[in-house]
């Protein structure tokens, strides 16, 4: 994608004229509103799953056109959001590991490069009202809300919505349904739980209430991919699956019903998807399809293009380039997604596997439309491993006893035997990622293409697992522990705030008011009192400093 690179005096420069600008065209502009839900592949009614009731999904899906072949960064949440959120691969901005705010020797935050912002933060400055709910993730951040830079979002918390934007001003928001995470598997409140952080879902889904009450999908329903066993307690969890995404459905129905009654639906670009692949064994955290592979709708306010069917592999860092363009605000050249309307399709995806919670790895894959390939530094390791978190799901503990005893098929056992240091999958005979072609000769050329593409491109990108978490922490975080961001200075004269810390954003509140992102000159009156702060994304925030206008 050919972009301008936006730096310094030019940018505000640029900027100024562009915020008038903003002011005058806001209503020609779409909102834009993504959807995504937790830990779900593909099931739903209108991308062929016959099993899942999804009405609402389906509808969205008949306005609009549904994409089939887009994949997230990573297996599991914390880096597919960091990645989502930049535009950049997380093994290039030290947001590779699951999680950094919960290794095992201790936390830290993410520190990307100066230059590397939240594609939102770029929309607010550009006259967006951005929001979005409970939960961040994005590694530079903790988990939920008010834990990550103050200059993204404009409101975030359990009720942010659109309601607080100024008139005409068009609104970005990020909506996540938790009500399909991988914990609505775990035994809920009334059972003893395994260890504490099943306890402490116990206690947030107790609270919250989001999973499901219904039981439209029943065990007898479901139809079982060949990596599982067929027993009740398998069929149970994923029934208990498929009728979480029906309550996901019905919370998606709502509030496109909101957005209809408020004169907004036709306002607006609606994208639904998830964060990666289904929260069951084989899935979450693997670099499979059934880990990586995610369904997207895109509704558009005119309807274009509505039952449509694309195909294009699109990846997880090709949304925020994407969305920029639909916003029409310029693209940085730092992004390393693609703008997957406007641009030629891509011809392959990349994603990465690396600690989870307390278990070391590393693995990084390539996939084209037929072929994927990936790699292990840890050929010895399986990945069915014991994972305390995971454990909770009963089909996860049956599964492992019956390997242990000897139960399970040969395409069953698969999970809990070593990769080997290259897999090689023809995803078009064998869409279940079974059989390992890697030592095929009939298959070398395509081995060899998918493992030199895969080198070149993380070798282009930057990757910090090049280094082991310890050092890339020190590296991050040399002090030991997160710097602070230095307090922003204000220069009444003109208006204009600096800092001294590179790459920090910073904000501005005018008499007690909001906080607003600082792009350019600041028109202050007398009498004026002006709070200034700045964050470097890791680091922690400024203390604020305080003027008066005199």
């Amino acid at each position: 994608m050919n972009r301008t690179k936006l730096t310094g005096n030019f940018l505000r420069l640029l900027i100024a004229p562009l915020l008038f600008e903003v002011t005058v065209l806001a209503d020609e502009r779409p909102n834009i509103l993504v959807l995504m839900a937790e830990d779900m592949s593909s099931r739903v009614g209108s991308f062929g799953d016959s099993v899942a009731v999804t009405p609402n999904l389906d509808r969205l899906a008949a306005e609009g056109v549904r994409y089939t072949n887009v994949f997230a960064t990573a297996g599991v949440c914390a880096p597919s959001r960091a990645a989502f959120i930049t535009g950049m691969h997380q093994v290039s901005i030290g947001a590779q590991h699951m999680r950094a705010s919960t290794r095992p020797e201790g936390a830290y935050k993410s520190v990307p490069p100066a230059f590397v912002k939240a594609f939102p933060e770029y929309l607010r400055q550009a006259g967006y009202f951005t929001f979005t709910d409970t939960k961040l993730d994005y590694q530079f951040s903790g988990v939920f809300s008010e834990t990550g830079p103050f200059t993204i979002w404009n409101e975030e918390g359990r009720d942010s919505d659109w309601s607080a934007r100024s008139d005409g001003q068009p609104f970005f928001g990020l909506i996540n349904f938790a009500v399909t995470h991988e914990s609505g598997l775990f035994p809920p409140l009334g059972y003893w739980p395994n260890n504490w952080g099943h306890f402490l879902s116990q206690v947030f889904r107790f609270v919250s209430g989001p999973t499901a009450d219904v039981e439209v999908v029943e065990s007898g329903d479901i139809v079982l991919e060949p990596y599982y066993a067929d027993t009740e307690t398998a069929r149970t969890d994923i029934a208990r699956h498929y009728n979480n995404i029906h309550v996901m459905d019905l919370q998606v129905g709502k509030l496109i019903d909101r957005l209809e009654l408020e004169g907004l639906l036709d306002e607006t670009i609606i994208i639904w998807t998830t964060d990666h692949g289904d929260g069951l064994p084989r899935a979450k955290r693997e670099l499979y399809d059934s880990g990586i592979k995610v369904p997207m709708i895109i509704r558009w306010p005119d309807l274009r293009g509505q039952g449509a069917v694309e195909t294009r592999l699109v990846s997880f860092i090709d949304l925020a380039p994407t969305i920029m363009v639909l916003a029409g605000v310029p693209v940085p050249d730092h992004m390393q997604g693609n703008d997957f309307i406007n641009d030629e399709p891509r011809s392959y995806i990349y994603a990465s596997r690396d600690r989870i919670d307390t278990f070391v790895d590393r693995r990084r894959a390539v996939r084209d439309h037929r072929y994927k390939y990936i790699r292990s530094w840890y050929p010895k390791k399986a990945t069915g491993h014991l994972l305390a978190y995971r454990d909770n799901i009963p089909m996860v503990q049956e599964m492992r006893e019956k390997y242990e005893s000897g139960e399970l098929n040969e395409a069953q056992r698969l999970w809990y035997l070593p990769t080997g240091e290259e897999q090689l999958f023809d995803l078009l005979l064998d869409p279940f990622e079974l059989q390992n072609l890697s030592d095929d000769l009939g298959f070398a050329g395509v081995r060899q293409r998918l493992a030199d593409q895969l080198a070149s491109r993380f070798r282009e990108i930057g990757d910090m697992s090049e280094l082991s978490e310890q050092d890339m922490v020190a590296r991050m975080h040399p002090m030991g522990d997160s710097a602070v961001t230095a307090t922003p200075v204000l220069d009444l004269a003109d208006g204009l705030i600096t800092v001294d810390t590179p790459g920090a954003s910073i904000g501005y509140s005018v008499n007690g008011g909001p906080w607003h992102n600082y792009t350019g000159r600041v028109t202050l009156l007398p009498g004026d009192r002006v709070a200034v702060k700045a964050v470097r994304y890791g680091w922690r925030e400024s203390e604020v400093g305080d003027y008066l206008v005199r």
